[in-house]
Parts: structure tokens; sequence; C-alpha cells
């Protein structure tokens, strides 16, 4: 069966969107290692943690949020609990389960990284773009993820 190809206009978007995909996190990712040692993997896991009740979360919820898989979250995690940024305990009520949890130095480099992180945000994708494509892009992001999730999940 012959596949629906990508009219031009279709795949001028698609290649900007692919482009996006590798220059944005690389381009974050930098700003991040430069100005406070942590890739943006890990501060995504830090800054969840930041946010959670008690700054725990079972290790699956925390992959999902920080847009990684459990494999490279336990990677990561391993690293991030060395340096003290974070715990893992079993969860007391399933102990099939894992806990991580920010420690109080690990609050402390979520505040020291999230200055220089929203600012590297706001420059690199916020100051480009007017309140209506905000909007839209906010739109498009949640068609796609639920696109993307259902095809997952199929």
């Amino acid at each position: 069966m012959e596949p629906e190809w990508l009219d031009e206009t279709e795949q001028q978007a698609w290649r900007r969107l692919a482009g996006l995909f590798t220059v944005l996190p690389a381009a974050l990712d930098a700003q991040l290692q430069r100005d406070v040692g942590l890739t943006h993997f890990e501060y995504g896991v830090l800054s969840a943690l930041s946010e959670a009740p008690d700054r725990t979360l079972r290790m699956g919820c925390l992959a999902g949020m920080a847009n990684g898989s459990l494999s490279r979250l336990s990677h990561v995690a391993g690293r991030l609990e060395k340096k003290g940024w974070l715990s893992r305990r079993p969860d007391p009520t399933n102990g099939r389960y894992t806990l991580a949890t920010l420690s109080e130095s690990g609050w402390e480099k979520v505040l020291e990284a999230a200055p220089g992180h929203v600012d590297a945000v706001r420059r690199a994708v916020f100051d480009a773009l007017t309140k209506a494509q905000v909007s839209q892009l906010h739109e498009i992001g949640e068609r796609v993820l639920r696109s993307v999730e259902a095809a997952r999940d199929s």
C-alpha cells in the first residue's frame, strides 16, 4: 500500500519541526551545562520533583514527567543521588515501586538553575512569538501529544 506522502507545505512544516527537535534541546542543554553543570534531562527530573507533593514521586511517574524512559531515569537518578540531590527508596504502600525524593541540596540546585533556564526558554521560544502564537503552540502541542499517545497505546 502506497503511503500518503506529505505535500510541499507539510514537508516544510515537518522539516522545521524536526529541526526544532534538535536545535532547541541542544541550546537548553548547553545553557544548563554552562551555568549550573546540569543536563536538560537532569534539570527536568529535579524540577518535576520540586513541584511534587513532599517533593516525592514514583520513578515511573517521574520518568513520564521528565519525558524519558524508566531506564534512562534510573541511570540519571543514580548520578543525582551520588551528588546528594535526590534519594530513592521503596514505596511503603507498594514495594514494587520506587520513590524518588528531592533533597534539600537538590532543591537548592533547582533554585540556582531555574532563573537562567527560564531566561533561556523565554529568549529562545516566547520572545519570538505573539500571545496568539503561544496559544496556538499550546494547542498544537496538545493535539500532537494526544495523537502520539493514542498511537502508542493502540
